[in-house]
């Protein structure tokens, strides 16, 4: 039975990373050329109201998923194609969806603010500015600068635009981004290899759904 156990358990965790594995995108050295939103008058600026960015994080036992608000964020959009922009990500509104409260969702949402987490004291804010764009096999693809606890890596993802009326969407793909690339090692294999089963996957889902008006 003990070894069923173990073997169900080895199975779970294999799809889990192999999922977060096809999703990964490859953190580089930050681009210092940044596609600056020039026309500020007829940008799009994000509905904080409306936008979110969701998490998710997973161990051998299991995952949790939440959202984060955006601070602000504003998009130089023209025919649907997406020339410039920046997004910045309020890490103090960081919170735990698939917990309730008084069950685990404060201390969970608590940590991942705490010192060894994201350390939102010191670091309230993170920030995706848009370097440039080019559509791949029909989807379009842009490349930015991903910065979380001040560390700033260049990162490409799958994203839909879509414009009328004064209205626009940016929606992400999921995409995987490994943590200790952003200086968040907590409970990472690769820093403290004594965990054993006791680890926190390194790569963290993300994803995010922006609306924005002009």
């Amino acid at each position: 039975m003990k070894k069923s156990i173990l073997a169900i358990a080895f199975i779970a965790l294999t799809a889990i990373s192999c999922k977060n594995d096809k999703n990964k995108v490859e953190a580089k050295e930050e681009v210092k050329d940044v596609q600056k939103v020039e026309n500020v008058i007829n940008s799009y600026k994000a509905n904080i109201a409306e936008s979110t960015v969701s998490w998710k994080g997973s161990k051998p036992t299991g995952s949790h998923n939440g959202v984060v608000s955006l601070q602000n964020g504003v998009f130089d959009i023209e025919n649907g194609t997406l020339k410039a922009g920046e997004f910045t990500i309020d890490m103090n509104t960081i919170s735990c969806s698939d917990l309730e409260a008084g069950n685990g969702k404060e201390k969970l949402e608590g940590h991942l603010k705490a010192g060894d987490f994201f350390d939102v004291a010191k670091f309230p804010t993170a920030k995706f500015e848009i370097t440039s764009s080019e559509t791949k096999g029909g989807k379009l693809h842009i490349t930015g600068n991903l910065t979380i606890k001040d560390v700033t890596k260049s990162i490409t993802i799958p994203v839909t635009v879509t414009e009328q009326d004064g209205l626009a969407t940016l929606k992400s793909d999921t995409f995987s981004v490994d943590r200790t690339d952003f200086g968040v090692t907590y409970s990472s294999k690769k820093f403290d290899a004594a965990l054993k089963d006791k680890f926190i996957n390194d790569l963290m889902e993300m994803s995010f759904d922006i609306k924005a008006k002009k």
